[in-house]
């Protein structure tokens, strides 16, 4: 149990250590200048083992953002109200300013988001992200249509809510003036969902 254990620290290690490599290398040259051929060289592994472990150039990048992708899924997990689970989750990032929430100034995390949303292949690849946590939560809200259209509504919002809280940092807004118009766009946001989504609840296996 310990080796396995030992095994996938390794392999979760090589993921952030090649994935550190990509993003860092363009960063500096941009994404379209920089071949998979040389981030596999940089970061001292063949390309066919590089495509083992990223299917996609794009991969590269999105591996900092991956463990988000069923986030919504995990936190309306037994949540008696999927919604209010999931508005406290929102306001608790802003709190902490999780890059994921748009809310953060770090020059580091600037520089993501710029890579990130200013180039149209990434762009694109994010939207089969999305498309994964919609699922991931619609199957946590039970399956079928309603939970289908309630999970990418919610998805939306958030994403929506994230975009605009990057576009007013990145316009050079400090992280304590956007906060306060932050926090009370999620509560209205997430209001209007309540409103319309009226009596969502989480299914379990025996009421599906």
């Amino acid at each position: 149990m310990e080796e396995m254990g030992l095994r996938e620290r390794k392999k979760r290690r090589m993921y952030q250590d090649v994935s550190d490599t990509a993003v860092r290398l363009f960063l500096e040259r941009g994404f379209d200048a920089v071949s998979v051929a040389e981030v596999a060289a940089a970061a001292g592994i063949s390309k066919p083992t590089l495509f083992r472990y990223f299917p996609a150039k794009e991969d590269l990048v999105l591996h900092r953002i991956a463990d988000h992708e069923t986030e919504a899924a995990r936190v309306v997990a037994q949540a008696a109200d999927p919604l209010d689970a999931l508005r406290r989750n929102f306001l608790d990032g802003l709190e902490r300013c999780d890059p994921v929430t748009g809310l953060n100034d770090h020059p580091a995390v600037l520089a993501f988001h710029r890579l990130l949303y200013g180039t149209p292949a990434l762009v694109a690849r994010v939207y089969g992200y999305l498309e994964r946590s919609e699922a991931a939560l619609a199957e946590a809200l039970g399956g079928g249509l309603d939970a289908r259209l309630a999970a990418g509504q919610i998805i939306a919002v958030q994403r929506i809510l994230a975009l605009e809280n990057w576009r007013r940092i990145a316009a050079g807004e400090g992280v304590e003036q956007v906060r306060p118009d932050a926090v009370e766009a999620a509560e209205r946001a997430f209001g209007r969902l309540a409103a319309g989504l009226p009596g969502l609840t989480v299914q379990s296996d025996e009421t599906r």
